[in-house]
């Protein structure tokens, strides 16, 4: 699946994305929760929409490096232990998008995962709980690219549109949206899920949304309220949602524009 471009351009991660898997969470596994909030794995950063394999999943999107060489130059001087431990680690979370879209979230087994990657189920214990901390850890860490504005400072209608399209696009497309699509239902079950993904992921990214949605209206001014901002955010992102994950059908861009036209103002 090639990977989806806004407006021909790839935004490069959001800082204030960075800021929130940084945000505290609950714990997931035997490592901290700031260790995996600085995202051991965000030099691997993925385009929105691309799902290759081997060397060519490990590309970033800048096309400058690959997550290998990224973990080669952050182990480098822990010796080679820590470096087939990283690859282990990174063989994991690959291996675990991988197999949400093909087998789904029911079929997705720590054995599998470890057969996938090549591991032993020893070696996922270790870092992680269950499947579910492993998706939400790749969620994270994607999202900071796929789910990234296209400006720092957010200050134009033209940047709203631009990011529901993103937004579109990862949910509806991306591997990262489908593991948030799975989170999003088993935490309608359990409780546990639904704690870490809301506390974790989903109330700073709302909070980001709404600023920069007031941002983009004019709230620098005074003349959109934060309440109007989270309002219309709403209006903008449920039918997405809903369409996604009720109606099972795609998020194409002529979809996106008509929502977006009923909503915005000009």
């Amino acid at each position: 699946m090639a990977a989806t471009v806004v407006n021909g351009q790839q935004p490069p991660p959001d800082k204030d994305h960075t800021a929130i898997a940084a945000q505290p969470r609950p714990a997931t596994g035997s490592r901290s929760g700031a260790s995996r909030a600085t995202g051991d794995r965000a030099t691997g950063d993925r385009a929105v929409g691309g799902r290759a394999t081997g060397a060519a999943r490990a590309a970033r999107a800048s096309g400058s490096a690959t997550k290998s060489d990224a973990v080669k130059g952050e182990v480098a001087t822990t010796g080679g232990s820590s470096r087939r431990s990283e690859a282990a680690r990174l063989a994991v979370l690959n291996a675990t998008d991988d197999l949400l879209v093909e087998v789904g979230f029911e079929g997705l087994t720590i054995e599998g995962i470890a057969a996938a990657a090549g591991v032993a189920k020893q070696t996922i214990y270790r870092w992680w709980k269950s499947k579910v901390d492993i998706l939400f850890d790749n969620l994270v860490l994607d999202a900071a690219t796929g789910l990234a504005w296209p400006a720092k400072t957010p200050a134009d209608p033209a940047d709203l549109r631009a990011y529901l399209h993103r937004f579109a696009a990862f949910l509806g497309a991306a591997p990262a949206g489908k593991v948030l699509q799975a989170l999003l239902g088993h935490a309608q079950l359990d409780a546990r899920t639904a704690e870490l993904l809301h506390d974790g992921f989903l109330d700073a990214l709302r909070a980001r949304d709404v600023a920069h949605t007031r941002a983009c209206l004019g709230g620098a001014t005074g003349e959109y309220g934060a309440d109007e901002a989270a309002v219309l955010l709403d209006a903008l992102l449920a039918p997405l949602y809903h369409r996604a994950l009720v109606l099972r059908r795609p998020l194409d861009p002529a979809f996106v524009d008509a929502l977006l036209d009923q909503h915005l103002p000009g």
